[in-house]
C-alpha cells in the first residue's frame, strides 16, 4: 500500500481507506496531527467489506487513538479491511491522518 494521507476539516468522518489485510505480518502505522483549531478525534477500523454496497461497515475505535485532542500515533497489527478518521468535536478542526503499511 502506498502511504495514504487524508485531512478532515470539519466534525465528520473521512471515507474508509482500504489496507492489505492479506499482508503477513500485518502492520499499519497510523499518525494523526491536529493541524489547526481544536479537535476531538478517533481513528476507527472495520473488518467489513467496504466495497460491497449492501454492507454498512461496523466501526471499531482504535484504543490508542480514541477521543484524542492532541497529535498521536499507533500501530495496527491485526488483519483489518479499512481505516478512517472520525472528528467528533471541535472548533474549526483540521486533523491530518497518515497511514503507512509495509511491503511483503
Amino acid at each position: 500500500m502506498r502511504p495514504q494521507k487524508i485531512t478532515v476539516s470539519a466534525v465528520a468522518a473521512s471515507n474508509w481507506i482500504p489496507v492489505d489485510y492479506k499482508q503477513s505480518p500485518m502492520n499499519v502505522g497510523v499518525a494523526c496531527v491536529v493541524v489547526s483549531g481544536t479537535a476531538t478525534y478517533t481513528v476507527e477500523y472495520t473488518f467489513d467489506d467496504i466495497f460491497d454496497p449492501t454492507v454498512t461497515p461496523v466501526a471499531f475505535a482504535l484504543t490508542a487513538i480514541t477521543a484524542q485532542t492532541t497529535s498521536k500515533e499507533a500501530t495496527i497489527n491485526q488483519p483489518i479491511m479499512a481505516v478512517r478518521l472520525n472528528v467528533t468535536a471541535g472548533t474549526s478542526p483540521v486533523v491530518a491522518m497518515t497511514l503507512l503499511q509495509g511491503q511483503r
